[in-house]
């Protein structure tokens, strides 16, 4: 093939010459964006409903506190992940494992810090979903006699779950433009390639360009 000698045809050439790696990455990326948002959905929700719990002063101790001890140590984590910026925490979380002497691989890692970062902001989502319910709805379960526990399975996270879907598809998106940063851990996810491929003919331009195609389809 001849050498390209504008954009378009460094772009095409790109693609033609290195399209395995880009489409690499892309399964990549995407294994990361799929994977860290529904297991990041599953904490988030957890956490959402314990953030919910409502215990009554005349509850026993045994039930007060074990309650609060959750709430706490959940206000603390989703204030440290939805307050530093995702590529510090992979920075932290990788690097500060492997000196502990847990030897994780960067994928993993990867995975590992977009489900506790999604599981912050989702955890916000499902607290504002189960609010969102008109509280009118728990009053007349409790005068049914049904417990908390039962009006919020059966009575409040079905409706809730209508309001708190479309986020996580939102939350999706948001993952799978942010797995661009995980490559500071050694990720071979799509900006890794574009760097990869970019250096061979010092032509960072158009190999950014070419992802840029991938994120934007």
């Amino acid at each position: 093939m001849a050498q390209p000698t504008n954009t378009l045809e460094w772009i095409a050439f790109l693609f033609q010459e290195y399209g395995e790696m880009f489409w690499q990455g892309t399964l990549v990326t995407l294994y990361i964006a799929i994977a860290g948002t529904l297991i990041g959905f599953v904490l988030g929700f957890a956490l959402g409903v314990i953030g919910d719990l409502q215990v009554s002063p005349h509850d026993p101790w045994y039930r007060r506190l074990p309650v609060r001890v959750l709430k706490w140590i959940g206000d603390v984590y989703i204030e440290v992940f939805r307050d530093t910026p995702m590529i510090v925490q992979a920075m932290v979380l990788y690097y500060g494992l492997r000196s502990a002497g847990i030897e994780i691989t960067p994928v993993p890692a990867a995975i590992l810090v977009t489900v506790l970062n999604t599981g912050a902001y989702m955890s916000e989502t499902v607290r504002a979903g189960i609010n969102s319910i008109d509280p009118g709805q728990r009053e007349g379960g409790l005068a049914l006699g049904m417990t908390s526990m039962k009006i919020m399975v059966k009575v409040i996270l079905p409706q809730a779950l209508r309001n708190i879907i479309p986020e996580m598809a939102n939350m999706f998106l948001t993952n799978l433009k942010m797995t661009s940063v995980l490559n500071v851990i050694g990720v071979t996810e799509l900006f890794m390639v574009a760097k990869t491929t970019g250096a061979v003919y010092y032509k960072y331009f158009e190999a950014y360009l070419c992802i840029a195609l991938i994120y934007f389809v």
